[in-house]
Order: C-alpha cells, then sequence, then structure tokens
C-alpha cells in the first residue's frame, strides 16, 4: 500500500490526482492567479497548505480534531465565542463582549451579527447546543474539560443574540474558557459534519477526502471581511520530507512542522521564507511528586539544578528555542518572569541529593519519538545527571500510548505542552482533581490558592496570587521546565500576510482569511 507520503508526491507529479485537487499553482480557474505588482492582496488564488494528519480516523467535525491539521480545517469553516492572541489572553471573536455578575457564578454574553454558511443567523441556542454537544457525557471531544465550570443545564438563551451563562463556582478567568481549543459553534439544527459540515468560518466545504484533502472556497459574506484567496486547499503529508519536497516543487505553499535542521538549510538557500513561532511548545520532565525518590521535595529541587537548559535548547531543539526557568508559559500573561533564572548547579544538587539520603540515585526516564526533541532531550539529561552521581535509564515508550501511560506510570518523563493560558495550565494540571496531572502535584493549598485567584474581581490582585502560586511551583513544583521549542513552518516567498508573533493554536497561527499570493 503506497504511504501518504507517495500519494502526495504521485499526485504532483501526474498533475493532480482527483482526491488532492491538485491545479496549478497560478490560481483558481477565472482570476488567471492575478497578483498586483505592489504584493498588495488581490481577490483570487487557490492557496494550498499541507500538514502531517491522522490518516482514514480525520474528521471536519471540530469538536473531535487534536491535530495541528484539525486546527487548520476547523478554523476554516467554524468559529469560537473568543480565541487567543499570541500573549495567550482572550480576543473576542462570536462574542462582542462578556460580563460577569459580582459573585463571577454568571457571565453575560453578547454575540455579533453573523450567519452560518447556508445564511441562517448565529444564535445564543446554536451556542449553548454547541456547547452541550462537546460536554455530552457518552463523548470524549477536547474541549470538555474547559467547559466543566459551566452548568449547562441552568445556562440559557435570554434572547438571539445574549446567553446568561451559570457558572458552578465563581471564576474569573471564564473568557478563557470562550476560547478553549475546541470549542467551536456549530448550528443547532441540520448539522451533519461528515457530509454537509455548516460553520460561520471564513470558508465554505467544497470537498474532504480524510487523510489526504481538504478543499474550502471562500466565504464572501463573512462577519470579518471575506478572504483575500479564492480556494483553500488543506494537504496531508506525514512525513517531513514530502512536505518540503512540495513546497520546494511549487505545489504547496505553506508546508507546517519542519525540523530546526530543514530550516536551517532552506534559510540559507533563499528559495522558501521560514516562519518561526516563537513560544509555542513548552519542553521539560515530568516529575512524579507522589512516589520516590520525586516524593521529596530535596531531590526535585536537586534535579532543577542539575539541567543545563542551554545544552538541552542546543542539542534537543538544534538551537530553535529558548531556556526555560521550570514554568510554563514564558512570554504570556501572568508569567513570573521576576524569578531569578536557575542555573546548573552539580555541587548544590549533589549536596541536596546527599541531604535527602540519595547519593546513588537510579532512576528510569521515559520518553518516546511521539514528538519532536523528547528522546533527545532524555539523553542530553542522562548525561548530565551522570556528572551529579545520578544513573538515568533511558526508557523509550510507545508512539500511540505514550501520553496515556505516563500519566500514573512511571517515576520521571519527557514533557511537551502547546500553547495555553498559565490559568488553564494550572487547572488542567496542576489541581488534586485534574484529568491529567502527570506530576500527581496535588496539594490542598495549592487548590485553595486557584479557587481564590477564580474568585477575585480585581486584576491586580489576582496578578499577585498568579505569582504566589509560580513561586511555589518554581521552588518546589513537579515540572522542570528547561525550554520553549519554536514552532517552524515554510512558505513560498510568493505568500503575504503570515503572522510571524502567533504561537501555534492561537488566533493569528494559520488565519489563511488574512493571508494572499503576491
Amino acid at each position: 500500500m503506497p504511504t501518504r507520503r507517495h500519494f502526495l508526491t504521485t499526485a504532483v507529479a501526474t498533475g493532480g490526482a482527483a482526491a488532492l485537487t491538485l491545479t496549478g499553482c497560478g490560481g483558481s480557474p477565472g482570476d488567471g492567479g492575478r497578483a498586483a505588482d505592489n504584493g498588495k492582496p488581490t481577490n483570487g488564488g487557490h492557496l494550498r497548505a499541507t500538514f502531517p494528519g491522522a490518516g482514514p480516523a480525520e474528521s471536519l467535525d471540530p469538536h473531535k480534531g487534536n491535530l495541528f491539521a484539525d486546527a487548520a480545517r476547523a478554523k476554516a469553516l467554524f468559529d469560537k465565542l473568543a480565541d487567543f492572541g499570541s500573549d495567550m489572553t482572550p480576543r473576542p471573536r462570536l462574542a462582542t463582549r462578556w460580563e460577569p455578575n459580582k459573585t463571577l457564578d454568571r457571565w453575560t454574553v453578547t454575540l455579533r451579527p453573523a450567519e452560518f454558511h447556508d445564511g441562517r443567523p448565529v444564535t445564543a441556542e446554536d451556542v449553548l447546543h454547541s456547547y452541550r454537544r462537546i460536554a455530552d457525557p457518552g463523548q470524549a471531544y477536547r474541549a470538555k474539560a474547559s467547559l466543566e465550570p459551566i452548568d449547562l443545564t441552568a445556562s440559557r438563551a435570554v434572547n438571539p443574540r445574549t446567553i446568561d451563562f451559570r457558572l458552578k463556582r465563581p471564576t474569573a478567568e471564564f473568557p478563557n474558557v470562550l476560547a478553549a481549543f475546541g470549542a467551536y459553534i456549530v448550528p443547532m439544527k441540520n448539522f451533519d459534519p461528515d457530509r454537509h459540515p455548516i460553520g460561520s468560518g471564513p470558508f465554505r466545504h467544497v470537498s474532504f477526502t480524510p487523510g489526504r484533502s481538504a478543499l474550502f472556497r471562500r466565504n464572501s459574506d463573512y462577519w470579518d471581511g471575506a478572504p483575500h484567496i479564492e480556494q483553500l486547499e488543506i494537504l496531508v503529508a506525514d512525513e517531513e520530507p514530502a512536505r518540503v519536497s512540495a513546497l520546494l516543487g511549487g505545489q504547496v505553499h505553506y508546508a507546517h512542522e519542519l525540523s530546526p535542521a530543514t530550516a536551517r538549510a532552506h534559510a540559507r538557500n533563499g528559495r522558501v521564507d521560514i516562519v518561526r513561532l516563537r513560544n509555542s511548545a513548552m519542553q521539560g520532565f515530568a516529575m512524579k511528586t507522589d512516589r520516590a525518590p520525586f516524593d521529596d521535595p530535596r531531590v526535585r529541587r536537586a534535579f532543577f539544578l542539575i539541567a543545563d537548559r542551554r545544552e538541552l535548547v542546543a542539542g534537543a531543539l538544534s538551537g530553535a528555542g529558548e531556556t526555560g526557568n521550570d514554568l510554563f508559559g514564558k512570554g504570556y500573561a501572568h508569567y513570573a518572569a521576576s524569578l531569578p533564572q536557575r542555573e546548573q548547579d552539580l555541587d548544590r544538587a549533589r549536596a541536596l541529593l546527599k541531604q535527602a539520603g540519595r547519593e546513588d540515585l537510579r532512576v528510569t526516564l521515559d520518553t518516546s519519538p511521539v514528538a519532536a526533541g523528547l528522546t533527545e532531550a532524555a539523553g542530553i539529561f542522562r548525561d548530565q545527571a551522570a556528572k551529579a552521581g545520578v544513573t538515568i535509564t533511558v526508557r523509550t515508550g510507545s508512539k500511540d500510548s505514550y501520553w496515556k501511560d505516563i500519566l500514573d506510570s512511571g517515576t520521571i518523563a519527557a514533557y511537551r505542552s502547546g500553547a495555553m493560558p498559565i490559568e488553564s495550565h494550572v487547572s488542567q494540571r496542576l489541581l488534586t482533581d485534574s484529568t491529567t496531572n502527570a506530576t500527581h502535584w496535588r496539594r490542598r493549598d495549592f487548590d485553595d490558592l486557584y479557587r481564590r485567584l477564580q474568585s477575585t474581581p480585581e486584576p491586580a490582585a489576582r496578578e499577585g496570587i498568579y505569582a504566589e502560586m509560580q513561586r511555589t511551583l518554581h521552588t518546589e513544583g513537579g515540572f522542570l521546565v528547561w525550554g520553549f521549542a519554536d514552532w517552524i513552518v515554510g512558505t513560498d516567498r510568493r505568500l503575504r500576510g503570515v503572522a510571524r508573533d502567533a504561537p501555534a493554536n492561537t488566533l493569528d497561527w494559520a488565519r489563511f482569511d488574512r493571508v494572499w499570493l503576491a
């Protein structure tokens, strides 16, 4: 059976297999590939972008997606009430405003005038239907955990453009819920994501072949302005060489997820443009704080001091990133940038291990090739730990089950996370009842801080609580955050309007409605 890489390159070579709908790169039929000489946007063009995918299991259901290809297709067809800016603060989308009551357990959300692709208005009932669909206990939709604070039984539509959200508890950061990954709004009636996916997004569905391609055309009536391009085609190629070959050969204009080595090689030859999306992924190690040896905070502090973060960034990320300081969210809103940068101190690390009675410590470090840099980081850290007298055995796990496996098994594991607000990182990973608590950090005093954060209306007071929580994590938390990786995109030199300051999964990432071919 041919691989998806073979399918992509074969379709290109033969002038376009039907499933990929590859045509000439000059534009869509009827516009002649027009582009103004001054490089300004023109109305036309057929843009092709390529991403790694998930094969025949792919869907256009915006509530199911987990991959970058899923997110790119979803934001072409659908909208959320809000989305995150580059600093991970929520920006209005279908919602024009959100206002809390004094106790922060009710929020009134006002919708902007917007229409679905079939002309029906987007209403408050559509929003509630979408959220109840995501919260269905029989489904495993991505945004379900994010919507948990909402009492969807008590929430109601006040009128077609106003929603009264009743919450289970005070939630000062409720706008983060509206912007959650996967929290897209779909119509209450006649929604068929497989055969006729109707959204309110900048493009309309034309065709979709799972694991191969999705074709969309411009929504000229889009509330945020019609896209510059006439057609958008998102192609799947799992292997990086296939994405690079298609970009270099002119068959695609945008290639997502390139390696640092590839980026360096092609940045020099001038044939493509390289876009580095800064702070797109946290890189680190998750130490289980509920079991030996990491149930002793002295051992965790020793491991913080063993890490040579610059060497890890240089080796595991090929320099495409920046050092971390054992905290999530560098560059995002509320990040505790004033805390001193932690540096390697092997003498102090050895002293802490001796105090803990762990001079000859031996641990197994789990890793997997499931994400770029994880296996490389494990090997580098193993060698760094040996200098402090710690013996690390690296164990490589399955790509298919790694993230599930490390939630409860083992003692320390290589870890990576995409962009999200610091508050979401805390609620999903660091509370006693968090569903993805890989470090098993369970402290009632920390839970109390989070509840106080959510019940505090004054922004300045919340900022102080964020700082207190992060000081605790920096001192004795379970995440050793050694770096933040760039996400690397390659583009055709004619492609304009690609945001260069948008981490992956934020509002301006993959905004194909705002790009054009010059």
